[in-house]
């Protein structure tokens, strides 16, 4: 999962359920477990559910919603948001129900059970409201939407299990309106058109629990691009509420990245078919907040920003989705028993965020400088922008402790660390690979030899994989991840850069208008009621350009006068400039007004930053060609 700054997101595992038998005494019948949703029948914006399991032959059965859910570190607690929970017999009758914690219902005389109802919560509306005080609403991109144009189905929001039979299958039957534009990964086995044609039912199959948690959908007033990549079916299903970006618009930049993300992966085992649900908020009260991505098998849900710019969107998405698509690497075919086995409702975490997430990240990035999505000081800058964020982060914690403590403190607060120092392990390993091989082998390459020793169905044992990679590669392999990852130690990041030939010096970046290094240009006088431009506005390529100095006064705005109570509006007018529009600043100078008008262009500031060195050894420029260009 990926969850971004100010608004980062979280994510990891993804694999599944228990491969343990269904039990003689469970059902009398191999029979699948017949669920349905009806987005026909909502009421009071919850949707009603239907569980019906065949004939139990026990005499007390438990009905769980999951805890936690697959890709997620934090507790979901998906019971919270079931209202009207009901048993019926054969005969229609209600039964007693027995509701044990938060997420679990037992039912008594169970033999006598026909079906279960419900009504579901829709977890997007619970970010508005704050009815759960004290408990965490599942991260947006976990969530559920009930709208009437859109319908975000994390299906682990609607559907639960019957304990020990995780591994029953499943069908699912949706009813919608007839004009909603429906997307789903799950087999569908049949469609059916209600009499007066204003409704379909689509009929799914899973083959177990971990399916239904694993294949989210989207229903609604949806945009809808099926392509080809390669062997790979990409659907894009986009729900943008104002119609500002469309699936159309997006089509080429996913093309181009999954295209980069096969050739930079090569040989490894692939998809069929991957979905992107991609639900853009517009930032209203009623929209989502939690920017990011959560992982799946074969497909990916996202919440980004509606307000983006063709281009921002296009970055994230490179950046999030990317991310996701290289879960097809680790946890999809690499992955511990923890993960493979995992239990919604009392869940083990393994060791290893540091592969799971942190090596994911470290793909998601370093394929772009290596296909050329990106330039090598563009990919450098994002090194520096990990480390310098990690460092908001217990540097000196166990990654493999903070890992399998993950849901308790003080771990928990350091999870998004798994994004940036994460990454950060995984490039350190690289390099040292690629040392030690004299750039032959490199950390996609260790990947890809785990994945052969493994694979989807076969999990490591959690507490020795460390021991096996040292085996597999190098002792300088083996004491970086004994002392880094598994101890406390902090990475010395020079060490790997004087590897490779790269140092920290004076770059030229792009710069927004209000920024010259790292500091702000505007200051606000309240006594005097005016904004000025500080000292540091030379810094500024554009300001520069203008002939700008300190100390002047920034009076209008392309006719807005500015004062220090709309000083924030006009910066965040600054933010959305655009290259190439008209604009016009009139500052003062010595009680002296200046009008400049102008043409927008780039504006570049200088920092000190991660680049390379000029003065590189022919030894470190190879090392860094195999780092950043070999195979």
């Amino acid at each position: 999962m990926t969850r971004f700054f100010s608004i980062i997101a979280l994510s990891a595992l993804l694999m599944a359920c228990s491969s343990s038998k269904i039990k003689d005494n469970d059902l009398a019948t191999a029979n699948p477990i017949s669920t349905a949703i009806n987005l026909s029948a909502i009421t009071n914006d919850k949707a009603p559910v239907t569980i019906n399991p065949g004939r139990f032959t026990q005499d007390i059965v438990t009905y769980r919603m999951p805890r936690v859910i697959q890709g997620s570190y934090d507790v979901g607690d998906f019971g919270r948001f079931i209202d009207d929970f009901k048993a019926y017999d054969y005969d229609g009758n209600e039964m007693p129900v027995n509701k044990l914690d938060m997420n679990s219902w037992t039912i008594a005389n169970a033999t006598k059970l026909d079906k279960i109802e419900y009504l579901v919560n829709d977890t997007y509306d619970e970010e508005k409201t704050g009815k759960f005080t004290g408990a965490e609403v599942p991260f947006s991109p976990g969530g559920t939407n009930i709208e009437p144009d859109n319908y975000v189905l994390n299906l682990h929001g609607f559907i639960g299990y019957f304990d020990s039979l995780k591994e029953a299958q499943y069908t699912l039957d949706v009813t919608a309106p007839a004009d909603f534009e429906r997307t789903s990964a799950l087999q569908n086995i049949n469609s059916k058109t209600s009499a007066d044609g204003m409704q379909i039912t689509t009929s799914y199959f899973a083959p177990r629990y971990f399916d239904i948690t694993d294949n989210p959908m989207m229903y609604g007033k949806l945009d809808v691009e099926e392509f080809m990549v390669g062997d790979i079916q990409i659907v894009l299903s986009v729900y943008s509420p104002n119609k500002v970006h469309t699936a159309e618009s997006l089509k080429e930049t996913v093309y181009q990245m999954m295209e980069a993300q096969k050739l930079y992966l090569g040989d490894i085992d692939s998809t069929q078919r991957y979905d992107i649900y991609l639900y853009l908020s517009d930032g209203s009260k009623d929209a989502p907040k939690g920017y990011g991505a959560l992982e799946h098998h074969t497909s990916t849900v996202v919440v980004l920003r509606e307000r983006y710019t063709k281009e921002q969107l296009a970055k994230s998405m490179i950046d999030v989705v990317a991310h996701e698509f290289f879960h097809i690497v680790t946890p999809l075919t690499v992955h511990s028993e923890d993960v493979h086995y995992f239990d919604y409702n009392d869940p083990t975490f393994s060791k290893h965020l540091w592969m799971y997430e942190g090596v994911t990240e470290y793909f998601a990035q370093h394929f772009q400088v290596h296909e050329g999505l990106v330039d090598e000081q563009t990919y450098l800058s994002t090194i520096d922008q990990k480390i310098l964020f990690s460092r908001q982060y217990n540097d000196s914690m166990s990654f493999t402790e903070m890992s399998e403590k993950i849901l308790n403190k003080p771990y928990a607060t350091n999870y998004v660390n798994v994004y940036q120092k994460g990454a950060l392990i995984g490039m350190c390993i690289d390099i040292l690979m690629r040392e030690e091989s004299n750039g032959n082998r490199s950390m996609l390459t260790l990947m890809k030899e785990l994945s052969h020793t493994y694979g989807k169905e076969k999990p490591f044992k959690d507490d020795s994989i460390i021991e096996e990679i040292i085996a597999m590669t190098y002792p300088s392999v083996g004491e970086f991840l004994n002392t880094h990852v598994v101890g406390g130690t902090p990475i010395d990041y020079n060490v790997f850069f004087e590897k490779v030939g790269v140092h920290y010096g004076d770059i030229e970046i792009e710069a927004m208008y209000m920024q010259s290094g790292a500091s702000m240009i505007f200051e606000a006088n309240l006594e005097n009621k005016n904004v000025f431009f500080t000292n540091t506005v030379g810094g500024n390529s554009f300001w520069a350009e203008q002939g700008v100095l300190a100390n002047d006064i920034l009076k209008k705005v392309n006719g807005i006068t500015v004062v220090p109570e709309n000083a924030n509006t006009i910066m965040q007018q600054m933010y959305n400039w655009k290259l190439g529009d008209d604009t016009e600043v009139i500052i003062e100078r010595d009680g002296k007004d200046i009008v400049i008008k102008t043409k927008l262009t780039q504006a570049y500031t200088t920092i000190t930053g991660l680049t390379i060195d000029k003065n590189a050894t022919e030894a470190q420029v190879n090392l860094r060609k195999a780092w950043l260009k070999g195979k």
